[in-house]
């Protein structure tokens, strides 16, 4: 890999993974527009755990807190502190584990197309718009409930339709039930870490299985890159979030949309 397309992917990763506006596209996409050769398996994991490394430092004392009280609750058996929290994102997971292994195959060959990524990317755009306009409320996440973790754990699986977003769509349905919209970001970015975390197992098993050779480098430049750009990301979109809302990613979409359909229809 050449160092610009090291330098782009991995802040593009970084900067989309945590937006309402999808990092798998951006990655698909970019590639293709610029006549770049794939990649490759190796060079995304790596910038997955730089967004991983990014969002779990920035919720780090959260994430300590919701570990210990997680634990007392598997030894006392009843919700403890922080528990309910750790619980919800845990069985937020289940459903986009459940799909991902189910669909595996389809969403890497035939749903990676640039018409699929178009068609997602304009149709959640409204959908999330009318979301922040009309289903905002105030609860924080430490209110969801077991019908809030359903709701937006069978959303998260949709997100494995490139160009749907996992964070738009996780978002989108936290404020349909009533989050406010730092607190629908801050769960939508708690619950990105397990599937972070089980995306970059399987991909690793299948690089493991491989015979690919390993440019350290590359990765090593990419992880870090990536890592600081979507730490950099997650601090300002929760600064601004109140104040600016969805619309400008509800339009960006719309545009990139409208663009690819013209472009590949």
């Amino acid at each position: 890999m050449e160092l610009i397309q090291i330098i782009a992917l991995a802040i593009l990763q970084g900067l989309t993974e945590f937006l309402p506006i999808s990092s798998s596209a951006h990655l698909i996409l970019l590639p293709q527009m610029e006549g770049w050769a794939d990649q490759g398996l190796a060079f995304d994991v790596a910038v997955h755990v730089g967004t991983l490394a990014a969002v779990v430092w920035y919720f780090r004392r959260d994430l300590l807190l919701m570990t210990r009280d997680w634990g007392r609750s598997v030894a006392t058996r009843q919700m403890v502190g922080e528990s309910r929290l750790a619980w919800a994102v845990l069985f937020g997971t289940i459903p986009v584990g459940l799909a991902g292994l189910l669909f595996k195959g389809l969403i890497e060959t035939e749903l990676r197309s640039p018409l699929v990524i178009a068609w997602a990317t304009v149709v959640f755009a409204p959908l999330l718009w009318w979301a922040d306009v009309r289903g905002r409320g105030a609860r924080s996440e430490h209110a969801i409930g077991w019908k809030d973790v359903l709701v937006i754990g069978v959303a998260q699986a949709l997100a494995l339709i490139p160009g749907t977003s996992r964070s738009g769509i996780t978002m989108t349905a936290g404020l349909m039930l009533g989050l406010s919209r730092s607190a629908a970001a801050r769960f939508s970015f708690l619950l990105s870490i397990p599937v972070i975390v089980l995306a970059g197992g399987l991909n690793t098993i299948d690089l493991v299985r491989g015979e690919a050779l390993v440019d350290w480098t590359s990765l090593l430049l990419g992880s870090v890159l990536s890592g600081l750009a979507a730490y950099l990301c997650i601090h300002v979109f929760l600064r601004l979030l109140e104040r600016i809302g969805m619309l400008p990613f509800v339009i960006y979409r719309l545009l990139l949309g409208a663009g690819l359909l013209y472009l590949y229809s």
